[in-house]
């Protein structure tokens, strides 16, 4: 029998980089490591680490190739904190074993602080996975729900108190019961590399609680893990967050990790030395000629991905989460910024985005853009190639004007806009997405995400209310496409009430008819409030944490959410495999309230606000029509033929009351019925014949 090759350190080796835990017998006996670090801005390095007696030491790294530096370094078994450092301090001291400014690992799997240092630890890999497999959740049936570990549980009355805001209680049945009742694929979880606080929140006593300020690219955050687990370690932590993987995947949940490798949280030239800084600053973020840092990330600093080895990093780093930790997809954060070359200009042939398209690992994950940075050139919203998918803010900014900034224009007593755009929207966005040969799964729907308003908020605040994150209400966007529906913020006026929650039902129905991939902000299924804030990044609190205590509108909300991805569910199991990628097989009838195809001239008049799409496939088993009345009178509508073929129409569901009272009933071709105002009802057609 043939036993697979092993990495074997015998002499030093400048791969992999990182810490090797040695495989020869006579190493094994002295814990003995491979070390390898790319410090290219350093002569010489040396390792400091901590053994079990709590006494420091320190090891020189005496090989260097291409870059990097590395050296075989017995005494490091499991659990050994360590770092990097110079060999000499700026005055040309040898600093003793412990001090001097040490360097975290770039390639450090596991984090510990030790007398304010942060460290790295050495752990293993090991994790019984069982017979779980991951779910493997087609790209046409994706939901994706967004999510905070911390916020998720925190407030969960059900959830045990030691539980809430960590892995295992994002894993807890209690949480795993809601997401699969609610319907949802895949939980896209905010940042969970190891980050860091910046300087100016610090100051203020706040928090990065989004976590967009990552210090260690291949370790978990540790403060998500069980107070049981951090006192237990960082091999506890790593095994919880693994345990957490592996209980979604058992429910068939897939695990979305959103990852920042635009920037670090070392922040600008003034802010902390951590790691890369200190290992080779003008080889790890650009630079311009001067040696001054390029900001295309708003952040202080930009990784550069010019750089080959920076490239490597970020794969190797999305190598390890989905192997080691059985990770579904990635949500790339300011994906521009990957993706621009040696003159800082955005290219979609990037050696990033061509590595990762071969890679056999990476390549099999979901990819997933956020397709736009600060800087010159930086929206470019359909422009990443085959295999990746964009976050569509054409699709978000579209949807809310239609039903939110038009609403407050008509109730001004003005006209609101066509229905041109919003055809276009829940189409696929194809105009966007062909050039670069995609299809409308490439387009990830969403009307709300982490950054910005929620969507109860959206329809009941007109400003942004960011007092609480002490920068004067100056952070954060101003244009919202909101629409307060008459009065700012909270209200007992039950018209007002009634009114936002019909504009949720409509915004969250109109999200799960779409073509493409929809994404749900975690609360939006139950129309959670941030109180205002459309920029909570820094508040850890009950501005930001899950209210699991429903008010009716909430319970509303959530029973129609469930409802209509049920319908959606129930649709796509009725297509061939092959939906909607294919688009020579699929269709989308466009008609007026009349039942006659559009016209030009309804397209671009805004005082025809009702649209009626018949969608489905050639080789389906069920077409799905869907009415969209965006005026604020009811209408009569003639439910029309599909190519000469007459169809019978089963409503199932409506966003308006009395019209969902009538659900069942079964129209043909020809009849008519009424559309209430502001509503969006969908009906099943089958042929009659």
């Amino acid at each position: 029998m043939t036993m697979p090759l092993a990495f074997v350190v015998t002499p030093s080796q400048p791969f992999p980089l990182g810490l090797t835990a040695a495989r020869a017998a006579e190493q094994l006996a002295t814990h003995t490591v491979n070390l390898a670090v790319y410090a290219p801005g350093l002569e010489a390095v040396d390792v400091h680490f901590l053994d079990a007696e709590g006494v420091w030491h320190k090891e020189p790294l005496p090989e260097y190739t291409d870059g990097v530096h590395h050296g075989l370094v017995a005494g490091m078994p499991e659990g050994t904190r360590y770092a990097f450092a110079a060999r000499t301090d700026d005055a040309g001291r040898a600093p003793a074993p412990g001090e001097g400014t040490l360097l975290m690992d770039p390639y450090g799997r596991a984090v510990d602080c030790v007398d304010g240092q942060w460290l790295n630890v050495h752990v293993h890999a090991h994790f019984d996975w069982g017979s779980v497999a991951r779910p493997a959740v087609p790209m046409r049936d994706t939901i994706i729900y967004e999510a905070h570990v911390r916020g998720q549980t925190m407030l969960h009355p059900d959830i045990p108190e030691e539980l809430r805001g960590t892995y295992a209680g994002l894993a807890h049945p209690v949480m795993i019961e809601h997401l699969q009742r609610l319907g949802i694929t895949s939980v896209e979880l905010l940042p969970v590399h190891f980050h860091l606080d910046e300087s100016h929140l610090q100051d203020l006593g706040l928090t990065n609680y989004w976590g967009y300020n990552t210090a260690a690219f291949f370790a978990p955050h540790p403060d998500y893990a069980t107070a049981a687990a951090r006192e237990a370690g960082p091999q506890a932590v790593q095994d919880e967050f693994k345990g957490m993987v592996k209980l979604l995947h058992a429910a068939g949940l897939e695990v979305i990790l959103d990852v920042v490798y635009n920037h670090t949280a070392e922040e600008g030239t003034e802010g902390p030395t951590l790691s890369f800084r200190g290992l080779g600053e003008e080889h790890y973020y650009r630079c311009d000629p001067d040696g001054r840092y390029i900001d295309t990330t708003g952040c202080g600093n930009t990784l550069d991905f010019s750089n080959p080895r920076v490239v490597q990093f970020a794969l190797d780093s999305l190598r390890l989460w989905a192997e080691e930790y059985h990770i579904d997809g990635f949500r790339f954060d300011l994906a521009v910024t990957l993706c621009r070359d040696g003159q800082h200009t955005f290219t979609p042939a990037h050696p990033f985005l061509v590595a990762a398209a071969q890679d056999p690992v990476v390549s099999r994950t979901k990819l997933i853009a956020e397709p736009w940075d600060v800087a010159m050139g930086g929206w470019q919203t359909g422009s990443f190639p085959q295999g990746w998918a964009d976050w569509n803010d054409h699709y978000r900014d579209t949807v809310r004007d239609f039903w939110l900034g038009d609403r407050d224009v008509i109730d001004a007593g003005g006209l609101g806009g066509p229905t041109a755009r919003l055809a276009d929207a829940v189409s696929g966005s194809h105009g966007l997405f062909a050039a670069s040969g995609r299809t409308a799964l490439a387009s990830v729907n969403f009307i709300t995400a982490h950054d910005g308003f929620t969507l109860a908020d959206l329809t009941a605040y007109h400003r942004k209310h960011n007092e609480a994150n002490g920068e004067q209400n100056r952070d954060g966007h101003s244009h919202n496409r909101s629409y307060n529906h008459g009065f700012e913020g909270r209200t007992e006026v039950e018209s007002i009430i009634a009114a936002r929650t019909q504009t949720a039902k409509n915004l969250m129905a109109t999200l799960l008819v779409s073509l493409g991939v929809p994404m749900i902000t975690a609360g939006d299924e139950f129309g959670r409030t941030q109180q205002g804030n459309n920029n909570a990044y820094c508040q850890d609190n009950e501005i930001t944490w899950l209210n699991w205590h429903f008010d009716t509108a909430g319970r509303e909300i959530l029973d129609h959410t469930k409802w209509l991805i049920r319908i959606r569910r129930d649709f796509l199991t009725r297509q061939p495999s092959s939906y909607p990628a294919r688009e020579e097989s699929n269709y989308f009838h466009w008609f007026g309230a009349n039942g006659l195809p559009m016209d030009p001239d309804r397209w671009q008049d805004p005082r025809h606000r009702l649209l009626q799409f018949l969608l489905g496939s050639k080789d389906g088993f069920l077409d799905g029509l869907v009415v969209i009345n965006g005026g604020p009178e009811k209408m009569e509508t003639v439910f029309p033929e599909a190519e000469g073929r007459e169809l019978a129409y089963e409503l199932r569901y409506s966003t308006a009351h009395l019209t969902e009272q009538r659900i069942g009933t079964v129209f043909a071709s020809g009849q008519e019925d009424i559309a209430e105002p502001y509503s969006v009802t969908i009906y099943r057609a089958r042929g009659t014949q």
